[in-house]
């Protein structure tokens, strides 16, 4: 048994999350952290990380990202591996934490989506982008997601840049706010619309021919197995720091 505790408990995919973990057999929730803790489950959630007293193998933070880092920095020095599915944390953010994990022989891994049709699509993207180098990221995420671009599209384009064997053929043009935020040489264009909970779309262009690839997560009932996922192998990983499901995939 896996006793597991969530920081954010009470937030859209924190209550997702609990509700997982108590429908399945091997993995137990044991405690949460929210500042709007309450009595109304069947685990203590706590206001503040000094109120905690409970112990768990690992923590699950899906909070902000300036709460999740001084949440993971709590966490790592108190026992517990740590896996962070907040968006819009920083390079300087995840070496630090790596950091805090190996000096406290920890593992922290930090996921931009749980989602495995997410997942794959980045991965087929990395290995079209080897013959198309031309390629636009655009995203879909529900009006209340604060970063823009989101983790996903922002992992997306770095997977795309590292794959190319050669150069775009479109000019890059960072002085057009139309064409959307540069990352590493991809376009990424970000849109935040009621109704949705995240999509993400590559487009690929070459001469005389075109290649989309695309990903709906239509609830967030999507991302919970490739949470079950982490929080069963987090443990065995083979370095402090891990980015992203594919090493476990």
């Amino acid at each position: 048994m896996t006793t597991v505790f969530v920081s954010g408990a009470s937030g859209k995919m924190g209550r997702k999350v609990v509700h997982m973990l108590q429908a399945t057999d091997d993995l137990r929730v044991v405690g949460g952290l929210d500042r709007a803790a309450s009595d109304a489950e069947d685990f203590p959630i706590f206001g503040d990380t000094a109120d905690i007293n409970v112990t768990a193998d690992v923590w699950v933070d899906f909070t902000i990202p300036t709460a999740a880092r001084k949440n993971a920095e709590y966490s790592l020095a108190h026992g517990f591996d740590t896996i962070i599915g907040t968006s819009g944390m920083s390079n300087d953010d995840f070496a630090a934490l790596g950091k805090i994990a190996a000096d406290n022989g920890r593992k922290v891994m930090i996921v931009p989506n749980f989602g495995i049709s997410a997942v794959l699509m980045m991965q087929f993207a990395a290995k079209a982008a080897k013959y198309m180098p031309d390629a636009e990221v655009v995203e879909i995420h529900h009006s209340d997601k604060i970063d823009a671009p989101s983790g996903t599209a922002r992992a997306t384009a770095q997977a795309i840049s590292k794959a190319r064997q050669a150069k775009p053929v479109a000019p890059k043009q960072t002085d057009a706010p139309a064409r959307g935020e540069w990352i590493d040489d991809v376009p990424v264009h970000a849109l935040r619309l009621p109704g949705y909970v995240a999509q993400e779309e590559v487009i690929f262009g070459a001469e005389g021919e075109s290649l989309s690839i695309s990903q709906i997560s239509y609830d967030r009932s999507s991302f919970m197995a490739g949470i079950r996922l982490a929080i069963r192998n987090v443990a065995d990983l083979p370095d402090a720091l891990t980015v992203g499901l594919d090493s476990l995939l």
